[in-house]
């Protein structure tokens, strides 16, 4: 519609131009006899001049090519002439008009061939600048060679003498009928100027306020929204005045994203987005940042004030929603930092709400946080730590010890127990307990245990006597129902058999989501790699799931070894687990043994593996060489009958 309307004003302006042109320069045209015009041919010549200017220009624009210019062209070139040869039929004289073709015909080829190269020219890129100036001259050039063409191909012979005036009502009819036609032009020029203007202020406030606001919720995004704190914050300068930032994080919406659907979780930010956003005062601002986070700010003089708009904005949140069919209920970890007291900057500011934010979170409190500096130190101490990590793993920069496992009975290594280790280059060793849970909060777990399965299968290839590597998987990782095409994957990548693979995982990985899991651990077991039930004895211990699926090891925790000794309760329990082991044909390996009598009393109750610090610390093979521990484990030799004795 907006190209119609374009092509509209621009073929009336230019066939009005063109009619202009032709019957002002009749005006001045003496012709020596008496002339009237026919106002009917008269305003078809202008209909004429319209219409057809209206379909060159309409061809023209149809494609963006050269040819559909040139036939544009040649088409408007065609509406100058035939609107001239109509105004000169309505040219009525008292004598014989007569046309000599040569010149009519060099007319006609003039108007299609100036008008084709002005076209051409305003369609070639290569003018840059100058495209509109050159097409605009041939263009004129058009409709003056045009007219002076065809009117030199014009012959009058008067039929008899005549001193009779020419009639000058008629010439004063069409001086004021040009002249208002000429007007018209020139509204129509002023008219198009306006819409453009128009048009074009419409647009760049629509992009701004597209590029400003939230296209769900109609809230501002994050570059609305930073440019009212920026204002804001200069205006509570300014005045004195306090501000208060709040960031919310929703609790419970992956819930309804995964049940009912992403649909309802779009309705329920909307929802929340309008509920906010009439709890908010002249001078406050609510927005969406992304995903299912909100932030909002206010100015005020008196805590009180700030503890009132974080009230409402609480109930907002925690009112009931009836979503389509379904009722439910969204409740937020909120955190709030002030601006003087907190921060002098805006980053800062929304740094340490953010924190504050984090902490609400991470304590499951039902009530809003405020920054505190020495509590959230922590948690920016975390964070820091989780970007850290992440760039670590792009960068390779993590590294992969192997501690050996052992048969008790003979002695040899049956394989070596994969444990990633982290060096930070500021702060030193990172112990896997402070940053494994810090991967999980952050979702770093899933290419984090990639790369160290792919790291694991990649050295284990090169080692001799096709020992096992063992390599542990986080309750994340086995939640995603394509582990097992990954796993496949990374073996074809590296080459490394199935049956030398061996994944370690705890009860409470499994109890998680148990049909899922199970599932996932058959689909993996089916690959040919073996499963192990890690730190069995702590947890569940739920000698279901041993039933359930067909472990190939159990690993006795490290607890329970180092409480051996002494302890005729704790050998009752390995005992007790040695036994269920070899009911259900399962081999059992207790890893944490460190001194000779704890492996002497495990050899004595038939448990069939090792590890520890007895058998071997943990190694980098860039360190040691897989050679280098596979020699032979570091095994004690056997305490004598009486501290066996003594032990039990």
């Amino acid at each position: 519609m907006q190209r119609f309307g374009w092509l509209f004003l621009t073929s009336v302006g230019a066939g009005a131009t063109i009619w202009c042109t032709h019957f002002v320069a009749m005006l001045a045209y003496k012709a020596g006899v008496p002339v009237t015009l026919d106002p009917v041919l008269t305003i078809i010549s202008l209909i004429v001049a319209i219409g057809g200017t209206g379909i060159g220009f309409a061809v023209a624009t149809w494609r963006q090519n050269r040819l559909c210019s040139i036939i544009g062209g040649v088409l408007v070139g065609a509406a100058i002439s035939a609107m001239h040869f109509t105004g000169m039929a309505a040219y009525r004289v008292d004598g014989i008009i007569e046309w000599r073709w040569p010149y009519v015909i060099a007319s006609l080829l003039c108007a299609a061939t100036f008008s084709g190269a002005a076209f051409a020219a305003l369609g070639t890129a290569t003018l840059g600048r100058y495209r509109i100036p050159v097409g605009t001259a041939l263009l004129v050039i058009a409709i003056a060679t045009l007219h002076f063409v065809a009117m030199t191909a014009l012959r009058i012979t008067p039929l008899r003498l005549s001193t009779a005036p020419l009639d000058s009502t008629q010439m004063h009819a069409l001086g004021l009928a040009t002249a208002l036609v000429g007007l018209v032009v020139i509204a129509t020029g002023v008219f198009a100027a306006l819409i453009d203007r128009w048009t074009r202020s419409d647009a760049m406030q629509r992009l701004h306020y597209m590029a400003m606001n939230d296209a769900l919720t109609d809230l501002p995004n994050r570059a609305g929204f930073q440019s009212e704190l920026a204002r804001q914050l200069g205006v509570a300068r300014a005045t004195h005045t306090r501000l208060g930032f709040v960031a919310i994080d929703l609790d419970r919406f992956k819930e309804i994203n995964d049940v009912h659907g992403h649909k309802a979780g779009d309705d329920v930010l909307t929802a929340l987005a309008h509920r906010m956003r009439s709890e908010m005062g002249r001078h406050d601002v609510v927005a969406r940042p992304g995903g299912d986070e909100f932030v909002a700010i206010t100015r005020f003089d008196d805590r009180v004030q700030l503890v009132a708009f974080v009230t409402r904005i609480e109930a907002a949140l925690k009112a009931p929603l009836s979503v389509g069919p379904f009722a439910t209920s969204v409740g937020a970890s909120i955190g709030i930092a002030v601006y003087p007291d907190d921060a002098d900057n805006a980053e800062t500011l929304a740094n340490n709400a953010d924190l504050a934010m984090y902490r609400a979170k991470s304590e499951g409190s039902p009530a809003p946080c405020y920054y505190d500096a020495p509590l959230d130190e922590l948690i920016r101490d975390r964070r820091e730590l989780a970007n850290d990590l992440r760039r670590a793993i792009d960068e390779n920069r993590l590294e992969v010890h192997y501690q050996v496992q052992a048969s008790i009975a003979t002695n040899e290594v049956t394989g070596y127990e994969a444990l990633l280790r982290w060096t930070h280059p500021e702060r030193g060793s990172i112990s896997p307990s402070v940053f494994i849970p810090i991967a999980e909060e952050n979702g770093l777990i899933l290419p984090l245990g990639e790369w160290v399965m792919r790291r694991a299968c990649t050295d284990a290839v090169g080692w001799e006597n096709d020992l096992k590597v063992a390599v542990n998987v986080s309750p994340v990782q086995l939640a995603h129902a394509d582990l097992p095409r990954l796993f496949h994957q990374i073996m074809l990548d590296t080459g490394l058999p199935p049956r030398r693979l061996e994944i370690e995982l705890t009860e409470t990985a499994i109890m998680a989501d148990r049909d899922h899991a199970l599932h996932v651990l058959r689909q993996i077991k089916a690959l040919g790699v073996g499963v192990a039930l890690d730190d069995f004895g702590t947890g569940y211990s739920s000698l279901e799931t041993l039933r359930a699926f067909p472990f190939d090891k159990i690993k006795l925790d490290r607890l329970f070894v180092s409480e051996l000794e002494g302890s005729p309760e704790t050998i009752a329990i390995i005992r007790a687990v040695l036994a269920l082991g070899k009911s259900l044909s399962i081999p059992v390996l207790a890893e944490g043994i460190e001194t000779g009598v704890q492996l002497a009393v495990l050899r004595r109750e038939g448990c069939d593996e090792a590890q520890g610090f007895l058998l071997g610390y943990p190694h980098a093979v860039s360190a040691a060489g897989p050679s280098a521990f596979i020699d032979g484990p570091h095994i004690e030799p056997l305490p004598d009958a009486d501290d066996i004795s003594n032990a039990a």
